[in-house]
């Protein structure tokens, strides 16, 4: 381990630790037993010291700083990629090249041997050792800056120990919540996911691709290997220029671009290889979304081919397609050239490896992207956002049509997140949920559009009862977003909005979901309605289970901002898209599925109006104490 290794390691370590840090509880313990609080941040510079001790035994000279070199300080388009990787890879070749003759030159004064093809590396390079401690719930060693350190546990005794891991695959795909600790076990006795689960034993990855808008670096770094080369996908800075830089060893960090600096690189995504696993999750990649929220994973095991079969151009809308080209979207390109400069035998070499070397034909999900931009005309419209999600529900047979006698679909949307809430985005969403082309929606006259009333949307969002009666408190609500201003604004779709509870237990959900049902008109009442986008009130239908209907969970939340918003003409529109999202829609084939795979109680209970609040974290006198 280099002098610039350890720097970059000591320089994260010191960022972490200008966050507030959470006791992390240690469950190894008999049950009746007290639980025994650590000291995370201690445990983990303790291994790492240990780590550059061992590793001062060869020679150093003064680091490189290479973990701190910006590569790309404008922004190039995306055809631009090559260039950008090109000129990471000759300034990385260059220091390698450097280092490599400085140790040779070393070993020449300390009397050593040295061969042409001679890099100074010893045999085996000191590993950070990992901690004999299980910690229950991943919980590692840090909150997220946005959010405040939760409560000192309470109540901990009965929950049971954390055991070791095991290696489950999952060909057929699964869903999930993630374990939290204010709800173990769960209340409605359903598995749940640690992210040691779903990533599995650190000796079976061989390569990974890991994306989230907040990261905790040094927190995630215990959980690979450290001989592991791994790809994180990471908010852009206040520039919004792509950008492409080493962290850590064997770690490239790789920005996608956003338009003058706006919207966020909110994706989840893990990817790993040996079997191929593939996470889409509504958690960061930070302690305290996997230990005090409960959020949502979907993953699936994808096997190799025996062969690998020819690159096909033209498939664009098959799960491993839709996966390349949001890979390719968020930058993944150049860092993947640049992590093969430093590490050639990684098990892919290009991003058409994925669809040509594995087998995906039992993937039955549809991925649901959102790509930060403009997208102008048809090809690039309905491969993003709401218009991608538009073709999925056509792909499953859901489309509800246009008709008089059409079904009206009811959308039930969990989030943590809310927006500016219109008419004419909720409907224009509700146009697309319905599997109805969004050329047709463009059709109608703008003064239609903004003239619907509010579709049949309940927007699920907690009470600040609900808030405060949870695990944590009001401190718990710190990554649940409403504004009163929003609230407030005339003409807000308040009487849309209903309580949301988990079925786990008293903690908060940070999951993202929609779940879409039919509605069915009773015996009697009025079937037709007067225009394609008109909907009736809860009260002039009776809602029945459906024997079908399709479920979407994934980092997008209901708002304009992540699902995007069209405008043009339908012969050439434009989608405007704020944030990269991403996500999995699949039809509900029971209503055993309906009942149990959405994370809320059902049925969700309507807001009494001038009772109930939303939580709005910004009027928390807790949250404030806490920020302070």
């Amino acid at each position: 381990m280099d002098d610039d290794i350890a720097r970059a390691i000591a320089l994260s370590l010191q960022e972490a630790k200008k966050q507030k840090q959470p006791a992390v509880i240690d469950l190894t313990s008999d049950d009746d037993e007290e639980p025994v609080a650590i000291d995370p941040d201690a445990q983990f510079t303790a291994d790492l010291q240990r780590a550059i001790e061992a590793s001062q035994a060869e020679p150093q000279t003064r680091p490189t700083n290479l973990n701190l070199k910006r590569v790309a300080t404008t922004s190039p388009e995306p055809s631009s990629n090559g260039s950008l990787a090109s000129t990471f890879l000759s300034e990385r070749a260059q220091m390698e090249k450097e280092r490599r003759e400085r140790q040779k030159r070393l070993r020449r004064e300390a009397g050593l041997e040295v061969q042409d093809d001679d890099d100074g590396r010893p045999a085996k390079r000191q590993h950070l050792s990992s901690s004999s401690r299980l910690r229950y719930g991943d919980s590692g060693s840090s909150s997220p800056p946005s959010s405040p350190p939760p409560e000192a546990m309470r109540n901990t005794k009965n929950i049971a120990p954390k055991v070791e891991t095991i290696n489950q695959v999952f060909w057929e795909g699964e869903l999930r919540q993630t374990a939290t600790r204010h709800a173990e076990p769960r209340k409605d006795g359903r598995p749940t996911f640690r992210l040691t689960e779903v990533l599995g034993p650190k000796s079976d990855i061989a390569f990974a691709i890991i994306s989230s808008f907040a990261s905790d670096v040094p927190w995630m770094y215990q959980f690979f290997d450290p001989s592991t080369p791994v790809i994180l996908v990471g908010q852009p800075d206040v520039t919004g220029q792509p950008d492409l830089k080493i962290i850590l060893p064997n770690w490239i960090k790789t920005t996608p671009k956003l338009r003058a600096g706006h919207g966020c690189m909110h994706m989840k995504l893990f990817h790993k290889n040996g079997r191929l696993r593939v996470v889409v999750s509504t958690a960061n990649l930070i302690a305290y979304d996997w230990r005090d929220m409960e959020n949502s994973v979907w993953l699936q095991d994808i096997p190799l081919r025996e062969n690998p079969i020819p690159h096909d151009k033209k498939a664009t809308e098959d799960f491993a397609a839709v996966l390349q080209y949001t890979l390719q979207s968020i930058h993944v390109v150049p860092a993947l050239k640049a992590m093969l400069m430093e590490r050639p035998n990684i098990p892919i070499s290009k991003i058409e490896d994925l669809r040509m070397r594995w087998d995906w034909s039992k993937v039955k999900v549809h991925l649901i992207p959102s790509i930060a931009g403009k997208h102008e005309g048809w090809p690039g419209v309905i491969r993003t956002g709401h218009p991608r999600l538009m073709k999925a529900v056509r792909s499953i047979g859901m489309r509800t049509g246009k008709t008089p006698s059409a079904k009206p679909l009811i959308l039930e949307c969990q989030g943590s997140s809310l927006g500016a809430y219109t008419t004419q985005w909720m409907n224009e969403f509700h146009w697309s949920a319905r599997g109805e082309s969004a050329e047709d929606w463009l059709k109608h006259s703008k003064k239609r559009r903004e003239s619907q009333p509010y579709p049949p949307c309940k927007i699920l969002f907690p009470t600040l009862a609900t808030v405060q009666e949870s695990g944590n408190g009001e401190v718990g609500g710190g990554t649940l977003f409403c504004r009163r201003r929003q609230w407030s604004a005339k003409n807000y779709p308040k009487d849309r909005f209903y309580n949301t509870k988990s079925k786990a237990g008293a903690v908060l959900m940070h999951s993202k979901m929609i779940l879409a049902t039919i509605k069915q008109t009773p015996a009697g009442a009025k079937k037709g309605r007067e225009s394609d986008t008109e909907s009736d009130t809860d009260d002039e239908i009776q809602e029945v289970q459906p024997a079908l209907g399709w479920l979407y969970i994934g980092s997008h939340n209901f708002t304009p901002s992540a699902w995007g918003t069209l405008s043009g003409s339908d012969f050439n529109p434009i989608l405007n898209v704020t944030n990269y999202e991403l996500g999995v829609m699949f039809p509900l084939k029971s209503e055993q599925e309906l009942n149990t795979l959405p994370c809320w109680e059902r049925p969700a209970k309507k807001y009494v109006l001038g009772k109930d609040e939303p939580w709005i974290q910004d009027e928390s006198a807790f949250i404030q104490a806490q920020n302070s």
